[in-house]
Order: C-alpha cells, then sequence, then structure tokens
C-alpha cells in the first residue's frame, strides 16, 4: 500500500527479492497540474507496469474493497507513504502491517517528517519499520537505521537516499517476518527529550518569515526544496501587486546590519536578502510563471533592485 515514488522503490525491491506480490492499494487518480488533467499515482504505474492486481479506493472502509482484500488472501501487508488505515485493515493479515517511516521514531512522527528534519537543522535522520497500530506512527519497532544529514542537502536529495534505504529495510524487515526472526520493540521514551513532531506542509509553513536568524531560514529552504518550495513575495515601494517567488536554494551569511527584514542587497552579482543578525544569499529562485534560475540570471533582468523587498516582517 502507498502511493508516490517513494512507495515504489521498497515494492520494486520486493518484487526483486523473490516475494509474491498478492496485491496493490493506492490512492485513485486525481487532477494536477495547471490542466488539472487527472493523474495516476507513481505506485500505480509500477502496478500495472508489472501486471500486478491493483486496487484505487476512496474509501478504505468500503466493503466491496475489504472483499479484494480478503479475496488476495495475503500474509503481510507493508505500508509506504499511504493513509492511515482503519483497524480492520491492518488487522486483517495474520503476520499484521508493517510501516516505513523516513525518520528515527519516535522522532518526527507524521506525514513529513523528510521535511521537518531539514527545516529544524537536524544533523541526523533514517529510516525506520514498524508495525501498526492505532496510533498514528507509534507501533513496535522492527528495524531502524541512522543517516548523517549533510549541511547542504536538501529534502529532494535526502528523500532519494531515505528511499533507497528503505527500500532495503522493507526487504530486511519482511524476510524477518517470513523467517520468524523478528523481534518488534516498543518504541523508547525519551525522557527529557522532546518528541517533535512531522505535520503536513501547508501554505502557511513555506512562507518565508525574514526576521529570523540567516541558518534558521536556510534550513527553513532546505526542508523545502525542490518541491514543494520555500516562497515570499517580492513587493514594489510602490505597492503593486507582490511576486510570489520560490527560494530553492540559498546561503546564511552572518554579518551585522540595520536593514529592516527583507531588504535586498545587490552585492558582486549577488542576491542578498536581510535577516536577523545577517543575510540570506538566494542561489536559485523561481519567479511566478518563470522556470527556475540562477540568482545571477534573475538579476540580469531585474531593474532597480533598491525599490523592491521580500515578504513582510
Amino acid at each position: 500500500m502507498g502511493t508516490p515514488g517513494f512507495a515504489v522503490a521498497p515494492l520494486k525491491a520486493l518484487l526483486e527479492s523473490g516475494y509474491a506480490i498478492a496485491g496493490v492499494v493506492t490512492s485513485p487518480d486525481r487532477p494536477a497540474g495547471r490542466g488539472q488533467r487527472l493523474q495516476s499515482p507513481a505506485v500505480k504505474d509500477f502496478a500495472l507496469a508489472n501486471h500486478l492486481p491493483l486496487a484505487q479506493p476512496e474509501k478504505l472502509r468500503d466493503e466491496q474493497f475489504l472483499q479484494q482484500l480478503r479475496a488476495w488472501n495475503a500474509a503481510l501487508f507493508v505500508v509506504v507513504a499511504f493513509r492511515m488505515l482503519p483497524e480492520e485493515v491492518f488487522t486483517m493479515p495474520p503476520k499484521g502491517t508493517v510501516n516505513l517511516h523516513a525518520s528515527l521514531l519516535p522522532q518526527y512522527r507524521g506525514a513529513a517528517p523528510i521535511n521537518r528534519a531539514l527545516m529544524n537543522g537536524e544533523k541526523e535522520t533514517g529510516v525506520t519499520t514498524f508495525f501498526i497500530n492505532k496510533e498514528m506512527d507509534a507501533g513496535h519497532i522492527i528495524y531502524s537505521e541512522a543517516t548523517p544529514i549533510a549541511g547542504d542537502e536538501n529534502a529532494g536529495q535526502l528523500h532519494d537516499r531515505l528511499m533507497q534505504m528503505g527500500a532495503a529495510l522493507v526487504v530486511k524487515t519482511v524476510d524477518a517476518i517470513a523467517g520468524g526472526y523478528a523481534s518488534p520493540l516498543p518504541q523508547p521514551p525519551a525522557p527529557g527529550i522532546p518528541l517533535k513532531e512531522a505535520p503536513k506542509i501547508t501554505a502557511e509553513t513555506r512562507t518565508i518569515r525574514w526576521n529570523q536568524p540567516p541558518e534558521t531560514i536556510c534550513n527553513h529552504v532546505r526542508g523545502l526544496s525542490p518541491r514543494p518550495a520555500a516562497v515570499s513575495e517580492l513587493r514594489h515601494i510602490t505597492g503593486a501587486p507582490a511576486t510570489p517567488v520560490k527560494i530553492l536554494a540559498a546561503k546564511p551569511e552572518t554579518t551585522a546590519h540595520s536593514l529592516p527584514p527583507g531588504t535586498l542587497r545587490i552585492e558582486n552579482n549577488t542576491l542578498k536578502v536581510a535577516c536577523l543578525n545577517g543575510f540570506l544569499q538566494i542561489t536559485e529562485l523561481q519567479p511566478a510563471g518563470k522556470q527556475p534560475m540562477t540568482a545571477a540570471r534573475f538579476l540580469a533582468g531585474f531593474r532597480h533592485p533598491g525599490e523592491y523587498r521580500f515578504g513582510q516582517n
């Protein structure tokens, strides 16, 4: 059970390891893009290409869907980047239902663990497999594997690394369950260490607050790049309509100044934005309606930069 590309890699790894896939469950096709054409999930495309039985239920408690699951008679359910399952689904298979999560549980339970770890400036993350229970991402852990986060790594790059790590961990997990030597353990308590959550990314989450330190804003940019991307509005002093801009890559610079947050500073063909106790040097951005571009290319066609500023305080 899964939907995006992150879920395809474990499915492919299980097939290549010789496991029989009784069926694949994914989300229904959804409208996407400017034309709002129906787009199929990556998992569906892989399932059809490999002639695997497929279900795309709107509701996971639909009786017709539940009958289909029972008819597949799977020994184990494997869930990767899917929806919350009702109890009648995750308790159905005799060997249980396992989930792959892109964090070192119990930290970063929720929908956006990769984004949130980077946004919070974490130096380490990983992948975890666990048995699903009634609580979100709180079941007994089977395996986990850690990896350091590079200082300039963004969400897309980390996603791809964790996807491959997760695929291997899913095979290791299924091997252990099939072989009868899996030893799941309760998620460890973290006395004195607050648990960090990973809630869904919203439009408000994406907005850059320029009255924060440059390192904080840089982590925000990394954690949302390349998609859905951190955003700000480029405003003219005349009060003309603002232009939304995606900030895709940046560097922090700690330099004392007295400029209001959001002020642009152009130096040696570099684009810097004033923030708390420093500047954010933007290296890649995407104005609304245009393709991603380097800061140098943006500045080449940018007139009177002193009349503009980013965002609001």
